[in-house]
């Protein structure tokens, strides 16, 4: 439970017990394995069929594909090392202060797509992998603002974990909170 009434180190306890809950649930798993695979899963494209797609295309839609391929590994390096520091500090390898600090290196919104007139002519595959890449991205952001978000804005409303637990519930939903 929360301690209302011993100032900022009742709001951190308070925090990080909300966190481990939080990474040590089911969902959270969930999460991981999704990013993960998504990762392994376009590493394998990359280096193979999508190669040769690649090589197939026009030039201008290869230059296009050549940056989406590079946002692409960008997005999800960044992801993964979302989760990375989250898997982290559920095994009790990290804080959540320490993971606080690290994951100001972490850019969740890094390597957002371009065009989508340009994007369209990619290869159904890479188009597949963009659009995955981006729902994970929407999940793991969501899911940052509830662990990390201030401990008194979760408080504005009455119940401390509401509007917390209400944008967990739509991150994984697929909802907006």
């Amino acid at each position: 439970m929360l301690d209302h009434s011993h100032g900022k180190a009742g709001d951190e306890a308070g925090l990080v017990q909300f966190s481990e809950r939080l990474t040590n649930s089911p969902s959270f798993a969930v999460l991981f394995r999704e990013g993960m695979d998504l990762v392994e899963e376009t590493a394998a494209y990359l280096d193979g069929p999508g190669r040769n797609e690649a090589k197939a295309l026009e030039r201008p839609v290869a230059l296009t594909y050549a940056t989406e391929s590079m946002r692409l590994t960008t997005r999800l390096m960044q992801l993964a090392s979302w989760l990375l520091l989250h898997r982290a500090v559920k095994e009790g390898e990290m804080t959540l202060t320490q993971a606080n600090r690290e994951k100001t290196k972490v850019k969740l919104t890094a390597a957002e797509p371009g065009a989508g007139d340009m994007l369209a002519k990619l290869p159904p595959q890479l188009q597949e992998l963009i659009a995955r890449s981006m729902a994970l991205q929407t999940k793991v952001r969501r899911l940052d603002v509830t662990i990390h978000s201030p401990l008194t804005e979760r408080r504005a409303a009455g119940n401390p974990l509401a509007p917390q637990l209400n944008r967990l519930r739509a991150a994984f939903e697929g909802g907006r909170a």
